[in-house]
């Protein structure tokens, strides 16, 4: 006999009392019944541009890059950390999540909470998302834009420092613990060169352990990466390697 992901949730929830009863269920304001099916892959995403990393639009656009679809999801941008750190992702109803931490004026991580590419195919059927990719992908988008906005610029040594920069395909962590834990942004790696890294919470839908888990933890995909404007900076020798980011309650998330 198989159960219904709802009726395995609650099976689970009774063997443990850390999950409880609350940690079952939708989330709040879930379509009730069948949703129609949506054709949405968008396997060449080159056309998705990342926007100013303070706009709205920024984690939509890394929602449509990293699960390789046309749905965007309705963004929060959070102007206080624990809000961020409280919120959840969801594909029914699409709601994704951004935050923005700064250097003083600079904002040099952007912060975002998506659904993955599984979990919205569950949703709305196999043609609504495509191919998974890992945040690093953003990280190499910006890295992108910081090289070109240098050669505009007539940086070309520093476009070229700044192309060498090595991003890490960080491995993805399955605890919003560790997803919030303190990290550095870039460093010098044992090869000399300057890495950058992408620190991100993984949850793979299709997982047979999926039915167990809350929906609060299913399909989630958070990612941490940096700004074209860091990348700069640390290119034209404003920043060194090295910065620290938190998510704390104080972390620095609007203009200084």
């Amino acid at each position: 006999m198989s159960l219904s992901p709802r009726s395995a949730c609650l099976a689970f929830a009774g063997l443990s009392a850390t999950l409880m009863l609350a940690g079952c269920g939708e989330p709040p304001g879930a379509v009730q019944g069948p949703i129609p099916p949506r054709v949405a892959v968008l396997e060449d995403t080159s056309g998705v541009v990342l926007p100013d990393p303070t706009s709205s639009e920024y984690c939509q656009a890394a929602q449509q890059i990293l699960a390789s679809t046309e749905l965007r999801g309705e963004n929060t941008v959070f102007t206080d950390m624990p809000a961020y750190r409280r919120s959840k992702s969801a594909a029914n109803p699409h709601l994704i999540y951004q935050v923005v931490t700064y250097e003083g004026a600079m904002p040099i991580v952007v912060s975002c909470k998506l659904k993955t590419s599984a979990h919205l195919r569950a949703v709305y059927g196999p043609e609504a998302a495509g191919t998974q990719h890992g945040c690093g992908e953003l990280t190499r988008r910006a890295q992108s834009v910081a090289v070109a906005r240098l050669e505009a610029a007539g940086e070309i040594e520093a476009a070229r420092r700044a192309a060498a920069f090595v991003i890490d395909e960080n491995e993805p962590v399955t605890t919003g613990t560790a997803y919030l834990a303190d990290f550095e942004l870039s460093y010098v790696g044992t090869d000399g060169a300057i890495h950058l890294s992408s620190p991100f919470l993984f949850q793979n839908y299709d997982s047979w352990i999926t039915r167990f888990l809350p929906w609060q933890v299913q399909g989630q995909q958070y990612c941490h990466t940096a700004t074209a404007d860091y990348i700069v900076a640390l290119a034209l020798g404003e920043m060194a390697p090295g910065t620290l980011i938190t998510t704390t309650e104080d972390a620095p998330v609007t203009p200084r």
